[in-house]
């Protein structure tokens, strides 16, 4: 069986990866008061856990961010709120929709470099369990892309042969891993020519 092997953001999600944590850097400091380089610097010094790479870690970050910016767990929360619909920006429905249509044509998982609570807030937003299966998170495989261990354990889960997957990414430093472990890979940029590219993978 062929599988099609997709990101997350920027490629199922309509989101900019690049520009988002910066401009939300930009408006907490602002909320709180604080220069950006004191906010920053406040948030290294506090000892956050990698929620890239662990799972059931949000809530200790969590603490520790209201605690080294000084503010209430309301003003945590909101700003976590703001932070996950950053995150998750907006459905790629074209892209989803084309992926529900290729049931029983292909396998459908996903491999996301991700942050811990990314599962609860996606599947709430974008019901993904309901296409993709496998879903492998970078944080719940304690690997992220472009380490190849991030492309082998999704394999695994897949059951499947690299020859026999399309992994498709926004970033080129992703696409370059998995293409490094034998996986075809296509850089998304629009969605007919991503569509083009899966359908003309499955036809061969």
């Amino acid at each position: 069986m062929k599988w099609i092997l997709y990101d997350i953001g920027g490629v199922l999600e309509l989101v900019d990866d690049h520009s988002w944590p910066q401009h939300l850097e930009q408006a907490w400091s602002d909320r709180v008061g604080l220069p950006v380089d004191v906010f920053r610097a406040r948030l290294d010094a506090a000892d956050l856990p990698d929620t890239t790479l662990q799972a059931d870690v949000a809530a200790e970050y969590w603490q520790k961010f209201g605690a080294a910016l000084e503010i209430d767990d309301v003003e945590v929360a909101a700003m976590r709120a703001q932070m996950w619909d950053a995150y998750c920006g907006e459905a790629n429905t074209e892209l989803l929709d084309h992926a529900r249509s290729l049931r029983g044509r292909a396998g459908l998982a996903v491999l996301s470099n991700s942050g811990d609570g990314a599962r609860e807030e996606e599947e709430r937003r974008f019901q993904l369990s309901s296409i993709f299966d496998p879903i492998c998170y970078s944080h719940e495989q304690g690997v992220a892309k472009p380490d190849a261990g991030a492309y082998l354990a999704a394999l695994d889960r897949m059951g499947a042969s690299a020859a026999d997957v399309l992994f498709i990414d926004d970033n080129e430093g992703p696409k370059h891993g998995a293409e490094r472990c034998g996986i075809r890979a296509v850089l998304h940029r629009d969605n007919s020519a991503t569509i083009a590219a899966i359908e003309a993978f499955l036809a061969e």
